[in-house]
């Protein structure tokens, strides 16, 4: 099949089915006698393993790394499950990040008038660690 069958049976558009074979995550896709990408339904398995995974946020690094576990008759689940738990770990910090992120802004938007007027709350809150009068004193000294 054609690279467009191939996307919209993985879910993945053909941009990125040609990326991954440009950084060799996806290997060996057989070509037809004009040149053209020729896949078959294990590439296409290949490929909607890529992008489920991918959209549970394992990085191109960490895809790479579950293909090999994938295609190993010899590994050992307690290593897919390491790494699954480190991905819980990150998620959950970025998730903590996140919320501070979302506190921080809805108190700088709580804090602000958001009148007509120049002064702005948001920006004084924004340059409080380094204010102009103290940067210039730093470069006098």
């Amino acid at each position: 099949m054609n690279i467009s069958q191939a996307a919209k049976l993985s879910g993945l558009p053909s941009e990125t089915i040609r990326y991954y074979e440009k950084i060799d995550l996806l290997i060996n896709v057989k070509r037809s006698a004009n040149g053209y990408r020729d896949y078959d339904a294990k590439d296409v398995a290949l490929l909607s393993f890529l992008q489920h995974a991918r959209t549970t946020g394992f990085s191109l690094d960490e895809c790479r790394h579950l293909l090999d576990l994938y295609g190993d008759d010899k590994r050992q689940s307690v290593h897919v499950k390491q790494m699954v738990e480190n991905k819980l770990v990150d998620i959950e910090k970025q998730i903590a990040s996140l919320q501070s992120m979302k506190s921080t802004l809805r108190n700088l938007a709580d804090g602000c008038r958001g009148d007509e007027t120049p002064h702005c709350h948001i920006l004084d809150v924004l340059a409080e660690p380094y204010s102009i009068s103290s940067i210039q004193k730093e470069k006098t000294q």
